[in-house]
């Protein structure tokens, strides 16, 4: 495979296998997971997310992060680890995406050889992604954590792997671009793939945050309407070069299953994917 063809792959095979594991940020069966362990609202979503790596600080988590509000963070970090702890917060989350996947997909698609052999590709994927791991630190500690033993639960856990593994590099060229987590939501709101308000309340910003980071963006030449979130030729350029090198770093993993092996876990998982973003981002 090209390195272009390779970096399409990578990013064609994260696309479509990511709503696999960002359904866990969304279905009813996390947030009943979370309370009952007492972590509530949004905290469930950081205790959760950084429980991989421990009983880490606010600090680490706003870093790894990146994007979000501080104050949502602190809110949540630490005093999560005071009344639970990272480890019953993983089995938590494995809880409720059994539940999830049970739920959405049914008994059948589960138990299925198709979810096994899916299960087989995005493994060996995110095997060569833990050895990989150097400077990515989310990425690393889910590599950590020991593998489950049912296919949907393995392939939900190498799916996670991978995105950490790409979000993590992603977020490296950000910050080598001079871009801050705020900054970073307002490049991508840019782009017109989603709403800039939805982006901004999200991840916890007010509207002068968001205002000042526009106009510090127009003032380095990433921007050029003073009203609108409009790129200029320079900023667009800055932008595709991001998207490009993180498609590029992301290689590893899917060029070790190869081309037809990225294919074919695409066509497993297609409809899979489908039924969740069906069920919960209509």
């Amino acid at each position: 495979m090209s390195s272009l063809g390779a970096a399409l792959a990578a990013r064609k095979t994260w696309r479509t296998l990511e709503p696999l594991h960002g359904m866990i940020y969304f279905v009813p069966e996390a947030t009943e997971a979370y309370g009952a362990l007492g972590i509530t609202g949004r905290d469930g979503y950081f205790a959760s997310r950084s429980a991989p790596m421990g009983a880490v600080s606010a600090e680490v988590v706003v870093a790894t992060f990146f994007n979000f509000n501080p104050a949502l963070v602190h809110h949540a970090i630490p005093g999560a680890w005071a009344i639970t702890t990272p480890d019953a917060l993983v089995a938590a989350r494995l809880e409720a995406v059994d539940r999830a996947f049970r739920r959405i997909l049914g008994h059948d698609v589960v138990e299925s050889a198709e979810m096994a052999r899916a299960s087989e590709l995005a493994v060996s994927a995110a095997v060569v992604a833990a050895h990989h791991s150097e400077g990515r630190a989310l990425c690393a500690a889910h590599c950590a954590l020991a593998w489950p033993e049912a296919p949907h639960l393995r392939l939900w856990h190498a799916q996670s792997i991978l995105r950490e593994f790409r979000g993590d590099a992603h977020i490296a060229l950000l910050v080598t671009h001079g871009l801050s987590g705020l900054d970073s939501l307002i490049t991508h709101a840019a782009t017109g793939e989603i709403a800039p308000e939805l982006l901004r309340s999200t991840r916890g910003w007010s509207e002068d945050d968001w205002g000042g980071a526009a106009d510090s963006l127009r003032q380095r030449g990433w921007l050029v309407d003073h009203e609108k979130l409009t790129f200029s030729d320079w900023g667009v350029e800055q932008r595709h070069d991001i998207e490009d090198v993180t498609d590029t770093l992301s290689i590893a993993p899917y060029d070790a299953v190869g081309d037809d092996g990225c294919a074919e876990l695409r066509a497993l998982c297609r409809p899979w994917s489908k039924a969740f973003s069906e069920v919960l981002f209509r």
